[in-house]
Parts: C-alpha cells; sequence; structure tokens
C-alpha cells in the first residue's frame, strides 16, 4: 500500500513539471503604470533531445498582442518533456522585456514566474542604449533561430528596429 501510494506522489510531483496553465497578464509601462496597447507577447516552449550532445527544437509558439487595457491572455502546455517557456514582450518605443535576461547588461532575471495574474513592465526605449545591441537581445529572447514561422508578429513589429540598427552598424564600420 505505501509503495503505491509513493508512485502517486512521484508521479504527481514529476506528472506537474512542465505543465503551465494558461495565464492572463497585463503589460503596463514601468514609469507610469500606464496599460501598453499593441505589445506583442511571445511564448515559446522547447523541448531538449539526446544526452551528451543535445538539440532544442520549438514544441510550442504562441504570439498574443494585448488589447486596450494591455491584457494578454496565453494558453499553456501540458507536457512534462518541455522545457519552461520563454517569454518576450516587445513594443515600438520600449525595451524589449524577457524572463530570463534584462538588456542592456544582460543579467539574469530572478523576479519572474510563470503565473497568473502576471504584470509586466516595460520600459521606455533611451537615447543611451544601442538599437544594434537591443536587436541582438531581441534576436536571443526569441530564439530567432527556431520556428521563424511562427514568430510573424515579433518580425513584423520590430523591423523598423532593425533598419536603425543597421545604421548604427554602417556608422561604426571604418572607412576606406
Amino acid at each position: 500500500m505505501k509503495v503505491r501510494l509513493y508512485a502517486l506522489i512521484i508521479f504527481l510531483l514529476f506528472g506537474t513539471i512542465g505543465c503551465y496553465a494558461t495565464i492572463t497578464g497585463t503589460v503596463v509601462d514601468a514609469e507610469t503604470g500606464e496599460p501598453i496597447e499593441g505589445a506583442v507577447v511571445l511564448v515559446e516552449w522547447t523541448k531538449t533531445h539526446g544526452f551528451g550532445l543535445t538539440y532544442t527544437e520549438s514544441y510550442k509558439v504562441i504570439e498574443a498582442v494585448t488589447d486596450k487595457e494591455g491584457k494578454v491572455i496565453v494558453s499553456g502546455v501540458f507536457n512534462p518533456t518541455v522545457n519552461p517557456p520563454q517569454v518576450t514582450v516587445y513594443k515600438k518605443g520600449y525595451v524589449a522585456w524577457n524572463n530570463e535576461f534584462i538588456f542592456p547588461n544582460y543579467r539574469h532575471r530572478e523576479d519572474f514566474k510563470y503565473k497568473d495574474k502576471i504584470t509586466i513592465k516595460i520600459e521606455r526605449f533611451k537615447e543611451v542604449y544601442s538599437y544594434d545591441n537591443h536587436v541582438d537581445f531581441i534576436r536571443l529572447c526569441i530564439n530567432s533561430t527556431l520556428n521563424l514561422e511562427a514568430k510573424k508578429k515579433i518580425f513584423e513589429v520590430f523591423e523598423w528596429e532593425r533598419d536603425l540598427a543597421l545604421q548604427e552598424r554602417l556608422k561604426k564600420m571604418p572607412r576606406p
């Protein structure tokens, strides 16, 4: 009897790993607290395969856009074999927000938990920031080498910034 109980407890504990319920969230301006309409919220779950030499593939991608109240709904995943989700929020004129890293110094974010009724505060892009560095940051955050066809909205909304990044890069290049 005890063996079955322990087996059930272990199954329930491991069975909830990789299970991420549907969440609602609000995206707000970090300074004013005002809701931000039109921010793209990208959530991606991945799976890692292999032992030793591993590879990662995209499992599920959701792109959602915040409404006039800054609200967004993201449906979850129930699969104990997936990695925790990567969450990135982007709006023109703002710094991209990511659940793992903080721009501009790539510090590890410690204040995020995937939960319902989350508030994500994004800061306005400052003149001292580099568009070139910011575009690199966004590409890293959205796993830009995986499942590109499922990430159309986020690529569309930061296209203007890629042009500014290219201009910055060209200015830095030595002239003959």
